[in-house]
């Protein structure tokens, strides 16, 4: 039984194709005689063969034991079918390799393209959801667990409810926070983020300056201060806020992130190029040698845009 399905689905994917027994041979390196046989059931391919005739014939492996499956234009677009229906991220990058072979080898139809779109679109809702998801795990272990862990899966959750349009509702969420705890400083400063991220900044401003009245040594209220200076033009004001967070003590130097790109996007930049320097010699005394080549690398690109101006 098993062996008559194959025969028949070898010659059904052949067919489909539109391709002749002497193409496949032609293509798979063997005679069309052999070609035949497999589609009489009188002998089968090797286990080595059957992954090159099902890319051959745009199917999987499994296709040719199944009693009824589709034919499609390529191997590429079954995969898709395969990733859809699974929804594994192995599948998902199986898809997007054979199609990257596709792409390399000429134009893709409008069915490939169509495709390619599709698989990704399906993968950018996934990790949404999982995102969301593994965000409320982390944020439901509280900030005992570790302040700084819970502290960025609330802002980080509160940027991807911003991209899916949820902005108004998490400032009004974090306004009433802030109502309901006002002697906590991480509600103010996701409050001035999500203001930050509607562009409000004259209001996150506002908000800035009433929470530093409440929490003068919170060293990210400043670097957000200086942040929404920077955005509202104010430099002299955005460089005093950081250099109070670097007073404070940063955890990871931000002021100096901070200083290094508001520099180049003021067009000084030496004085970018200067700070990311030493910028790359507190990281790498602190032990974070990637970090540093990072803000080296950053460095370099300010000092070839410097040059191509």
């Amino acid at each position: 039984m098993t062996n008559r399905i194959l025969a028949e689905n070898f010659k059904k994917y052949r067919t489909a194709r539109g391709m002749t027994q002497e193409q496949v041979a032609s293509t798979l390196h063997v005679n069309a005689q052999t070609v035949s046989r497999w589609e009489c059931a009188s002998t089968l391919p090797d286990v080595l063969t059957l992954p090159e005739l099902a890319r051959l014939y745009g199917v999987t492996v499994d296709d040719f034991y199944k009693k009824r499956s589709v034919a499609y234009d390529n191997y590429a677009q079954r995969l898709a079918a395969v990733y859809e229906k699974t929804m594994e991220p192995e599948d998902f990058l199986r898809c997007v390799l054979e199609y990257q072979k596709l792409m390399q080898e000429g134009e893709l139809s409008a069915a490939d393209k169509w495709n390619y779109a599709t698989i990704h679109h399906f993968m950018l809702c996934d990790c949404k959801d999982k995102a969301l998801q593994w965000y409320d795990k982390a944020i439901a272990d509280g900030p005992g667990a570790d302040p700084h862990v819970y502290s960025r899966a609330r802002s980080l959750r509160n940027k991807l409810r911003f991209t899916l349009g949820q902005g108004e509702e998490v400032i009004e969420q974090q306004r009433a926070a802030c109502e309901r705890m006002p002697g906590d400083a991480l509600e103010w400063m996701l409050l001035i983020e999500a203001c930050m991220l509607a562009q409000r900044y004259e209001q996150a401003y506002s908000v800035f300056r009433e929470a530093i009245e409440k929490f003068p040594d919170h060293y990210p209220l400043y670097i957000h201060g200086g942040d929404i200076c920077k955005c509202l033009g104010r430099y002299d004001e955005a460089f005093g806020y950081w250099d109070r967070a670097g007073e404070l003590g940063t955890a990871f130097y931000d002021e100096y992130y901070c200083k290094a790109y508001c520099y180049a996007d003021m067009g000084e930049y030496e004085k970018s190029c200067q700070t990311f320097r030493e910028l790359a010699g507190l990281l790498r005394r602190a032990g974070y040698d990637v970090e540093a080549e990072m803000a080296e690398e950053d460095g370099e690109k300010v000092r070839l845009k410097r040059n191509a101006e």
